[in-house]
C-alpha cells in the first residue's frame, strides 16, 4: 500500500511488480515475424529457412545466430535509456524474460554467457555494467554459466553514436580481448553475447573475434534493442 506497483514505462499504478500496464506494452515495439538470423533485425515476407539482411549478407558476421526482442524505438528506447543511465536495475528481470524468450538457439549446456565489457572509467563512472546484469540475468533464466569478466575493454573508445558503420569499426579494432586468466576457461566452449542495443554490430563483432581468438566454438549474440535502418 506504501508503495503500489508502477508501470516500468510510464511510471502508472499496475496490478504487480516490474511490469508494464496496457498501454506502455501495447506501444512496445516488439521484433515479429521475419528476421535476419544473424542481427535479429525485421525483414518483410514470411520464409521456412533462415535469411539474412543486406548487411549481414555484405560484411558477415563473426558469430552465428543473433536476435533481439525489441526495436530501439519509443517505450522500448525509453526503457533501454532508463537501464542504461538512469540505474534503472528493476527492468533487468522482464528484459531478461524477453531476451530469452527471442532466443531460437539451442544452446549447449557447457556454454558461458559473457556481456559486452565497459572500460574501467567507464564503469566506474556509471557504477555498474547494464549488459552484466542482462547478461547474468538471462544465465540464471537458461541454466547456463555466466563470467562476467571474460571479457576486456583495454582502451578506452570514443562514444559510437552518430559515427557511420565503418568509423564504428575502426574504432574498435584492438580495443577488446579475453582477460588472459579466462582463456582456459572459454577455450573450446560456446558462447552467448549479451548487449542492451545494437546498431551496426561493431562492438559485438570485437567481442566475438576475441573469442575466436581464444579458441571458442560457436558464438550466438542477443540484444535487449535492435536499431533499425531508417526506411
Amino acid at each position: 500500500m506504501i508503495y503500489p506497483p508502477r508501470c516500468l514505462g510510464c511510471g502508472g499504478l499496475v496490478d504487480q511488480d516490474h511490469g508494464l500496464c496496457a498501454s506502455c506494452f501495447s506501444e512496445t515495439p516488439f521484433v515479429t515475424g521475419l528476421v535476419c538470423d544473424l542481427c535479429g533485425i525485421a525483414l518483410p515476407g514470411t520464409s521456412d529457412i533462415a535469411v539474412f539482411c543486406d548487411d549481414c549478407l555484405s560484411m558477415g558476421r563473426p558469430w552465428k545466430q543473433g536476435r533481439a526482442p525489441l526495436r530501439y524505438e519509443g517505450v522500448a528506447r525509453k526503457l533501454v535509456l532508463g537501464l542504461k543511465h538512469g540505474d534503472r536495475h528493476e527492468i533487468v528481470g522482464m528484459a531478461a524474460d524477453w531476451m530469452v524468450g527471442a532466443c531460437p538457439f539451442d544452446l549447449p549446456k557447457d556454454a558461458i554467457v559473457l556481456p559486452v565489457p565497459l572500460h574501467v572509467f567507464r564503469l566506474v563512472s556509471r557504477r555498474y555494467n547494464q549488459s552484466a546484469l542482462l547478461a547474468q540475468a538471462m544465465a540464471k533464466r537458461m541454466g547456463l554459466e555466466f563470467c562476467p569478466d571474460s571479457l576486456v575493454r583495454h582502451r578506452r573508445t570514443v562514444s559510437l553514436e552518430g559515427k557511420s558503420r565503418d568509423a564504428r569499426f575502426a574504432e574498435l579494432v584492438d580495443a577488446i580481448s579475453v582477460r588472459p586468466s579466462k582463456t582456459a576457461l572459454l577455450r573450446n566452449r560456446p558462447i552467448l553475447l549479451v548487449d542492451d542495443v545494437m546498431t551496426s554490430g561493431a562492438t559485438l563483432a570485437a567481442c566475438a573475434q576475441a573469442c575466436h581468438d581464444a579458441q571458442c566454438r560457436e558464438i550466438y549474440v542477443t540484444v535487449l534493442a535492435r536499431v533499425a535502418k531508417a526506411a
